[in-house]
C-alpha cells in the first residue's frame, strides 16, 4: 500500500478513535450521575435501562478502540491492509468501510461461522 493511502487510513483511524474516546467518556460520566431522589419508580426504571444500554454500547466502543489501536500499530509495522490470518491483501473498499479490519472478507466470514 502506498504512503498516500496509508496516511488516508491513519487519519480515518485517528478521527474514529477520538470520536469513540469522547463517546466512552460521556457514557462513563453519565453512569456516574446520581438519580434524583424525586424520581418515581418508572423514571428510575427508564434511567436504569438507559444506563444499561449505554454501558453495553460503551463496551463495544472499548472493543472498537482496541481494534483501532491494533490497526494503527499495523500501520507502524508496515503490515496494515494485510489479513492477519491468510496474509493476503484486504480489499480497499473493505478498509474504507472498516479501516480497523484485521481480516479479509473470506477470513472474517470463516471466523464468524465458528
Amino acid at each position: 500500500m502506498n504512503n498516500g493511502r496509508l496516511k488516508h487510513f491513519k487519519r480515518k483511524l485517528l478521527e474514529k478513535r477520538e470520536l469513540l474516546a469522547k463517546m466512552v467518556q460521556r457514557t462513563e460520566e453519565y453512569g456516574r450521575e446520581n438519580e434524583s431522589e424525586t424520581m418515581d419508580a418508572a423514571d428510575l426504571a427508564v434511567a436504569s435501562y438507559t444506563k444499561e444500554v449505554m454501558f453495553g454500547m460503551s463496551s463495544m466502543d472499548h472493543q472498537k478502540l482496541q481494534l483501532i489501536g491494533n490497526a494503527l500499530e499495523r500501520i507502524k509495522n508496515h503490515s496494515y491492509g494485510i489479513c492477519i490470518n491468510c496474509k493476503k491483501e484486504i480489499l480497499l473498499n473493505r478498509l474504507e468501510a472498516v479501516p480497523w479490519a484485521p481480516y479479509c472478507v473470506k477470513c472474517q466470514s470463516l471466523l464468524e461461522k465458528n
